[in-house]
């Protein structure tokens, strides 16, 4: 499980998150919203290690790795996939699925069935698994950034804008993978622009208003709350 307790965060002396706080479940989906400069993606970088907190408390599981070097973090469990498909642009799309399974510990058999579930929900990595990922469109990166990550079967899976460069139409596969893989133990957070497209597929859900948590709820009651005429409420 990973917990955020109190989190204040920015760049240098500039302060982006304030007293931000929140639970991810094995086994559930949080969707966090919030309109661009709200702080969400400063949020994702200061868990997954690449801001280091000013105050408040990370854990995974119990233990603290607020603060911890990213790479550090992600062998802890937790990968978080960034907006603007980040991949290994030199290497084929095949062995860039390869390299998220470092942590699989010479599971051969786990990999290669992980893989042809990649290929079934996104077919046209296996039409390209031997062109190099710098040959893919943005939006065939994201899908590769994706598979690449559910390769590396994390604790806790963070995504920052999965539709980033992809048609709309793709973000429902998506979300229904991100939908099943959640329900094998990861917890998924994500962070979406496109709320009402999402929030079916989300557990509970949090928005974020000038680096501060506005309101959290069930995903279910989601638009209720964004449509009230003061979206205040907590949880």
């Amino acid at each position: 499980m990973l917990e955020v307790k109190n989190l204040v965060a920015g760049y240098g002396t500039i302060p982006v998150l304030r007293d931000v706080s929140l639970t991810a479940k094995a086994g559930e989906i949080l969707l966090i919203g919030g309109e661009n400069g709200a702080g969400k993606s400063t949020l994702m970088r200061a868990i997954a290690g690449f801001n280091k907190p000013d105050s408040g408390q990370i854990l995974l599981d119990g233990k603290s790795i607020g603060g911890t070097a990213p790479e550090k973090v992600a062998q802890s469990g937790l990968r978080l996939v960034l907006d603007g498909h980040r991949v290994f642009p030199e290497l084929s799309v095949y062995d860039n699925l390869r390299m998220g399974a470092a942590a699989r510990r010479g599971d051969r058999a786990g990999f290669n069935n992980a893989v042809e579930e990649i290929y079934a929900v996104f077919p046209i990595l296996k039409e390209k698994q031997k062109l190099y990922a710098r040959d893919l469109s943005g939006g065939q990166q994201q899908m590769l950034a994706l598979g690449q990550a559910f390769i590396a079967q994390p604790k806790v899976l963070l995504c920052d804008e999965p539709s980033m460069g992809l048609a709309q139409a793709l973000l429902p596969p998506i979300l229904a993978f991100l939908r099943r893989w959640a329900q094998t133990g990861t917890a998924v957070v994500i962070v979406e622009q496109h709320l009402a497209v999402t929030a079916p597929y989300a557990d509970r859900a949090m928005i974020i208003e000038r680096g501060q948590v506005k309101f959290s709820c069930l995903a279910s009651e989601l638009d209720e709350k964004l449509n009230a005429p003061s979206a205040t409420a907590a949880e």
